[in-house]
């Protein structure tokens, strides 16, 4: 099956989780009830939202509709999801997803191969491993779809878009036989943190996105004892401004962490006193890191609590916000832009880092450097 663009740009943005989806209807309580469209009259047609700060919520728009409403207002992070695939995202968003528990990646010789398996999913327990081939997903060559596609097939489609429903895959180890195995999807927990001891007594933080619960997951990670921390925020694509300000914020006595606009009005970001502001901190960027996580780097760059090592960010700095249509499909749109406490917005830019990784220099190792320079061996 070919992949639409409508359909990449789709998949691109639920396997970002969409850096600073805000969901700042559903902290309101503007959406209201989740499984029931907001009682506000339709329009017959996209043009008739075209004034700025429209709200498209409850509108019986067709797929075609919410597109052109997009594209004539040059909403570059605008999507349309329907009801289905918006379930899928609000699932990443709370830290979890459907499937199978495997990632998949793709050589320069075009072979797709089993890049990580989740420990206890479908795939780990049919003894798939990182390295296995991946050759076929049920009757189609895997190397013949794109990556996204094949996220998309692991994860179902439709009504195979269920845990319990079923996928098979025809995998292969080395030059051994191909093995065809029938996997049961399941909602499994995302792992977006991963903590690692550092020589001499510093911790090394990943964070891959801000999903439901990350915060509290940093938090813990740093009740070991620890001299130092990294928190690499490299291919971090954003997720939930809550999370990444509440990351902020256990570093920050308190104060503010930032500022986004919601249709034209301005919100403060901030954060309660008492988080930790003695611990030497770096925090590592690259070109992947984006949205929510550009936030975090910039306030803890902007309240001079930690130095940032790297490569300049991705640069995202919008806000969306989504709104349920009458056929319970959903438009995200565009409302604002966010600014770090010194008032940058990375939007366009990116951050620069204090010290950059240059000559292709080992940006992770120049982290440990720089983290010894502050007092703490690394």
């Amino acid at each position: 099956m070919l992949q639409t663009p409508r359909r990449a740009r789709q998949v691109a943005t639920l396997s970002l989780v969409f850096g600073a989806v805000l969901l700042a209807g559903a902290a309101t309580g503007a959406w209201g009830d989740a499984d029931r469209p907001s009682p506000r009259p339709s329009a017959d047609t996209a043009p008739a939202l075209a004034g700025p700060g429209a709200d498209p919520a409850g509108r019986a728009l067709s797929e075609q509709q919410a597109e052109h409403l997009l594209a004539a207002g040059g909403d570059r992070w605008g999507a349309y999801y329907s009801a289905q695939e918006y379930a899928e995202f609000s699932q990443g968003l709370d830290g979890r997803y459907l499937g199978v528990g495997l990632s998949v990646g793709r050589g320069e010789d075009g072979v797709t191969a089993v890049s990580q398996v989740a420990p206890a999913g479908p795939a780990a327990q049919s003894g798939i491993a990182p390295g296995d081939r991946l050759l076929r997903i049920d009757q189609d060559q895997a190397d013949h779809l794109p990556v996204t596609e094949v996220v998309a097939r692991l994860r179902g489609q439709g009504a195979e878009h269920r845990a319990g429903s079923e996928v098979t895959l025809a995998v292969q180890r080395g030059g051994g036989e191909v093995r065809e195995l029938r996997l049961r999807r399941a909602l499994l927990d995302s792992q977006q943190v991963a903590v690692e001891r550092l020589d001499k007594g510093g911790l090394r933080i990943t964070v891959r996105a801000f999903t439901t619960g990350v915060a509290d997951q940093v938090r813990a990670a740093l009740r070991a004892p620890h001299a130092g921390v990294v928190l690499d925020l490299r291919g971090n694509s954003g997720g939930l401004l809550d999370e990444a300000a509440g990351t902020a914020g256990i570093f920050l006595d308190g104060g503010s962490v930032g500022s986004y606009q919601e249709r034209g009005e301005t919100r403060e970001l901030t954060v309660p006193a008492g988080g930790d502001v003695r611990t030497p901190l770096v925090v590592l960027v690259d070109g992947g890191t984006m949205s929510a996580a550009e936030l975090l780097a910039g306030a803890l760059q902007d309240r001079s609590r930690a130095v940032v090592v790297g490569a300049r960010t991705f640069g995202k700095g919008t806000v969306q916000q989504p709104s349920r249509l009458a056929d319970g499909a959903v438009l995200e749109m565009t409302v604002g832009r966010y600014h770090t406490p010194g008032g940058r917005s990375p939007d366009g830019t990116g951050l620069t880092p204090d010290v950059p990784a240059t000559g292709g220099e080992d940006a992770g190792a120049l982290a440990l450097r720089v983290l010894a320079g502050l007092g703490t061996p690394a």
